[in-house]
């Protein structure tokens, strides 16, 4: 019998406080308090976009995988979270691994294959359902959730693949740099999982503090890393905004205005605190320009009308439009909420999480209440009663997505730390003369965004500039001292500021793609992952192994 050091941690109004606990182990996992044991190859924490495109990667290469998600629905923020795919401009044919380009192509099959859409739309080689502006196929969450559990469903089948919904981490049994156990609290029982390769793909990072494995949080300073655009002081609390996105449609002539929210009082009136100032009251429907923090008015008609030079927002994430479908299908369009207006600034869910997500919620049920009540339209009228809130799309009884649309999580003291000096394009020309984002030896992957930061939490505006197309350093993926811990989210070893253009859903893919095959070949080779980035033939063997699968580890020089 062997005597099993768990390091617990009790969930009281969200905060997470050290609760050390002992369990007994041994082979008879009845023995153990009740809670049973399962073992796999690979322990994924966490369903999202990372976590799932790491199991992906993992049972492509005969591996056994568990994967636990907190919600009931995988996916992460492009289902749970309600956030449609903010990509790159060169999606389509490159840019991203050959399987999240293929997990875009089966949603769009879906809709061809399931939905009455007219022949012009069915026949659109990219179709995007909801013609949003924001992507190039904004899509309802409950499609990816089909397509994420068609591609799962025959490992499910074959034993190969357990997927533990409704499962969050409470304790992980570490013995010096390894992680050898994690247990799992869920609905119904108690369950310790054994693997030999553990991967955080919970969108906060929770396995790090679970561990102990050293990880940063919040705004590093100037002095810390170097970077042009960084805070003069560090603030492991001054973190982005989160954001509880909603869905709804418009039935003209309808009244379906919700009841008032405890909070819409104080919403209302709210002028946030930011430093350039913001531009008036939030629910207001201006903001300030990310790139030139000048005020800027916003557009709303929830029939798509031109609202002139004002960006209407109902097109932005919109993700059904009517006109898609056969007459009749739908009783209007469907638009996805995630605005500036929603964005909520006034605490870190790694302090008190359901306090703020409580808020958070009562910030977009009043945006909601607002839009329906008060905001102006055209003929000089306030209010369109008539938008109704999609609760049934996303889920849940109260109409808002199941989890926060986090931005920020905490991030592993890693091996190499990405600054904006190698992605950056205004210091990256500083420091090198270069307009090329730094090359890695040790690339597996390659994306693109904007380095995009929301407003934070201790009154940070928008920071917003040009960023370089990169290349994805497995070294910011190994953590100083963890062994057998791998991050796949917005965990990984970027700062305040490089975290702006990582965290979007095909770098995310690729991320966890590339870690699900790293263990294949590390247990095939029996070496670490820090061994395989060190040696330079073994990284190269293993960029060899993923670029056949599909993954591109450096940009098209003609792109």
């Amino acid at each position: 019998m062997n005597r099993r050091n768990f390091i617990g941690y009790s969930i009281a109004g969200g905060v997470l406080s050290a609760l050390p606990t002992t369990l007994i182990s041994c082979r008879n996992a009845s023995q153990i308090k009740g809670a049973k044991e399962l073992s796999a190859d690979i322990v994924i924490i966490g369903g999202g976009m990372g976590g799932c495109a790491t199991a992906l990667g993992a049972l492509r290469n005969g591996l056994k995988v568990i994967m636990t998600e907190e919600t009931d629905w995988i996916g992460g923020q492009i289902t749970q979270q309600g956030v449609p795919p903010d990509e790159n401009p060169w999606i389509e044919t490159h840019g991203s691994t050959q399987s999240y380009r293929d997990f875009r192509t089966a949603i769009r099959d879906y809709y061809k294959r399931v939905y009455p859409m007219t022949d012009e739309a069915r026949a659109r080689i990219q179709l995007n359902p909801g013609d949003g502006s924001v992507s190039r196929i904004c899509h309802e969450p409950r499609v990816t959730l089909a397509v994420l559990t068609d591609m799962f469903n025959p490992f499910i089948s074959s034993g190969r693949l357990t997927l533990l919904l409704e499962y969050k981490a409470v304790a992980a049994d570490v013995v010096g740099n390894k992680v050898s156990a994690i247990k799992v609290s869920g609905r119904l029982n108690d369950i310790i999982l054994n693997a030999p390769y553990f991967v955080d793909a919970t969108e906060m990072g929770d396995l790090l503090p679970l561990t102990g494995t050293e990880f940063v949080t919040g705004t590093e300073s100037k002095k810390d890393t170097g970077e042009l655009h960084a805070s003069d002081t560090s603030d492991p609390q001054n973190q982005q905004a989160f954001t509880m996105c909603f869905a709804m449609d418009y039935e003209k002539g309808a009244d379906h205005t919700i009841d008032k929210p405890s909070e819409y009082d104080f919403w209302r009136s709210h002028v946030p605190d930011f430093k350039p100032a913001w531009s008036g009251r939030l629910l207001d429907l201006t903001y300030c320009n990310p790139s030139t923090l000048e005020p800027k008015k916003l557009g709303f008609h929830p029939e798509g009308i031109d609202t002139g030079d004002a960006l209407n927002l109902w097109n932005y994430r919109r993700i059904i439009n009517k006109n898609n479908f056969l007459p009749g299908t739908f009783v209007g369009d469907i638009s996805m909420v995630n605005w500036p207006q929603n964005d909520y600034a006034l605490g870190t869910l790694d302090t008190d999480f359901h306090t703020h997500v409580a808020r958070a919620k009562q910030l977009s049920l009043s945006l909601l209440y607002w839009l329906q009540t008060e905001c102006p339209r055209p003929d000089d009228g306030q209010g369109w009663p008539g938008l109704r809130l999609r609760g049934d799309l996303m889920g849940t009884e109260d109409g808002l997505a199941k989890y926060p649309y986090v931005r920020e999580a905490r991030r592993i003291k890693a091996s190499f730390t990405i600054l904006e000096e190698h992605v950056g394009k205004e210091q990256r020309l500083a420091v090198s003369g270069d307009d090329h984002a730094a090359p890695f030896a040790d690339s597996i992957g390659i994306g693109y965004y904007r380095i995009d930061l929301h407003p934070s939490t201790k009154g940070n505006n928008y920071i917003d500039f040009e960023s370089l197309r990169y290349q994805i350093p497995l070294g910011a993926l190994i953590p100083q001292r963890m062994e057998n811990l791998l991050p796949v989210c917005k965990n990984i070893g970027t700062t305040h500021i490089t975290n702006g253009c990582f965290r979007l859903h095909p770098v995310e893919w690729n991320i966890g793609e590339s870690v699900g095959t790293l263990v294949g070949f590390a247990l095939q080779h029996k070496v670490s992952p820090r061994t395989i980035r060190e040696t330079s033939a073994l990284m190269e063997d293993f960029q060899n192994a993923i670029r056949s699968q599909g993954v591109e580890t450096e940009w098209r020089p003609d792109s």
